[in-house]
């Protein structure tokens, strides 16, 4: 995270540049982003851009930060698991707020105010479960990756999945896949996700109430 003192005009113009980056995403997708495409949306000249964002890694971090800090992380439930699933949800709904915003988040790692603030969040609502410091970071840790990973293959699946899969199966070589086929095509990302979640926070649970946490 880059500390050095920015002026209030200074620090509203990065909001602006990185508010222009992400609304050029929105229009044309991730790969549309540039410093370059920025300035011109702005009217200055693409030094100026650069020198208040430095590069295009830097102006990523700011949008992942952008995009995570739309989740809200007030009004949660008072138990641990509520708080952590909700908490789970409002980060899927944030990434699906904006064309490829799991794409950009998942490419960074920037601990940004935002995203150290539902870290928080999420880190308490576990800790507070009585999971061991070990067992609720790679809880946390595994809620992330999987939400990331999920959100990118639904914001990025070119159609119906069947219509792509269901010709490269054979009932000799993939009689399993075959077998499955509905579920693995049906597209129902919400259930999958929420399905998927609930199978963490189930282990965590275990954990939690075995007291042999890791």
């Amino acid at each position: 995270m880059i500390t050095t003192h920015r002026t209030p005009e200074e620090k509203e113009r990065r909001a602006e540049i990185v508010r222009t980056a992400l609304a050029i995403m929105n229009e044309s997708g991730w790969d549309a982003v540039t410093t370059r495409s920025v300035a011109q949306r702005l009217g200055v000249r693409q030094n100026t851009v650069n020198w208040h964002i430095k590069s295009k890694a830097r102006l990523r971090e700011l949008m992942a930060d952008a995009i995570v800090a739309t989740v809200d992380t007030g009004g949660l439930p008072d138990d641990w698991e509520g708080r952590a699933r909700t908490l789970a949800a409002r980060y899927r709904e944030a990434l699906l707020s904006y064309r490829d915003g799991a794409l950009v988040v998942a490419g960074t790692f920037a601990p940004e105010p935002a995203t150290l603030a539902v870290a928080e969040s999420l880190m308490k609502a576990l800790l507070d479960g009585g999971l061991s410091p070990r067992a609720a970071s790679w809880t946390c840790w595994t809620i992330v990756y999987f939400t990331l990973g999920l959100v990118q293959e639904e914001q990025g699946a070119p159609g119906p999945v069947a219509r792509t899969l269901s010709p490269a199966l054979s009932s000799s070589a993939h009689p399993s896949l075959l077998s499955a086929l509905p579920y693995l095509a049906d597209g129902e990302f919400t259930d999958r996700f929420e399905f998927g979640v609930g199978l963490i926070m189930d282990a965590a649970t275990r954990l939690s109430q075995d007291g042999k946490t890791p």
